[in-house]
């Protein structure tokens, strides 16, 4: 799907910067808990894809935080939202390019990674989410964390025809923001796929590519997401014992009579605090309608209409097979 060669990533004044001052804190780590600076931390970033499990994840890793750490893993709580426990300003200092909040949001994790600490896991799917919108001066900042710690990046990819329909689900749920024309808006499927920013996020082999380049490819962990995303990361980390068995929270997509009552809604002047505030009840009207919307099979019902799954495929098939290649078993 890509069509142009990405632009080379190179370090500028400012990541030089970033990465002084991050060595400095790694530095000042290491001597509080007497641990030599030869030593060198893993960062794990679990980018997503949205809609894979992300959530499920983030949540029991933040119920595990105590068992993770026990094992040498920090799951930082360095929260926006305790209700969301992941760690979205990673994703928003590189949409601004923000180096200074960077190294202040690794300056409060670093205080407290232990002598036994080995890794430092953060989550957020909008590290994936937002990728395109990060500037290259962000980029430079990613390319600067790889010099200072051994970062891999963890990312589950749906099929891109279940993907596409979920995250179109998603944009119908959004409040209406000013620089992503998608969002909260009375779109179909087609009028959204049609929108560069929704389809660039299908392009998954672009993704892939991009982080090859800045991290390596041996550093990019690829997942398919077909099996509880919740198991495959509780037993990456080591978690899993006999008696351990996580249970995912269910995010059902919501079925085709509330997507268009989504859309009738976005048609109307309301604030996004008064969306927010009707979410519940549409959630509640949604597991009602269910049994009688999509004549009831929505495992087997689609918004999508037959051009645009044309479309869908002609743009990701090439991508996918060299993906499916490289899925971590």
């Amino acid at each position: 799907m890509t069509d142009k060669a990405t632009p080379l990533i190179k370090r500028t004044p400012s990541s030089k910067q970033f990465a002084t001052e991050i060595e400095q804190l790694l530095a000042s780590a290491n001597k509080k808990t007497g641990t030599k600076n030869s030593r060198r931390l893993k960062l794990i970033l679990h980018v997503g894809t949205p809609k894979t499990g992300t959530t499920s994840v983030q949540v029991y890793l933040d119920k595990k935080q105590r068992k993770l750490r026990s094992k040498g893993i920090l799951y930082p709580n360095r929260f926006h939202n305790p209700n969301a426990p992941k760690h979205q300003w990673f994703e928003r200092n590189l949409v601004t390019a923000n180096a200074e909040s960077l190294v202040d949001n690794f300056s409060d994790i670093l205080n407290h990674v232990e002598e036994h600490t080995h890794t430092i896991l953060l989550s957020s799917e909008g590290i994936y989410n937002n990728w395109w919108d990060f500037p290259q001066e962000s980029k430079a900042l990613l390319l600067e964390l790889k010099g200072l710690f051994d970062v891999e990046i963890w990312v589950w990819f749906k099929e891109p025809l279940v993907f596409a329909e979920s995250f179109y689900k998603q944009c119908l749920r959004n409040p209406q923001v000013d620089h992503i024309h998608c969002y909260g808006k009375d779109l179909s499927f087609s009028e959204v796929l049609d929108d560069p920013w929704f389809s660039q996020h299908l392009d998954y082999i672009g993704f892939v590519n991009e982080c090859d380049e800045l991290f390596g490819k041996a550093s990019v962990k690829l997942f398919e997401c077909d099996k509880d995303t919740v198991a495959t990361v509780s037993h990456l980390l080591g978690l899993s014992t006999p008696n351990d068995n996580p249970t995912p929270r269910k995010n059902n997509c919501m079925n085709l009579v509330t997507s268009e009552l989504y859309r009738v809604i976005n048609r109307l002047p309301l604030s996004a605090k008064e969306k927010e505030n009707l979410v519940p009840h549409l959630n509640a009207l949604d597991a009602t309608l269910t049994p009688y919307s999509d004549n009831g099979d929505r495992e087997n019902s689609t918004l999508i209409d037959d051009e645009s799954k044309y479309k869908i495929n002609k743009m990701t098939a090439e991508g996918m097979q060299e993906i499916q290649k490289r899925f971590t078993s």
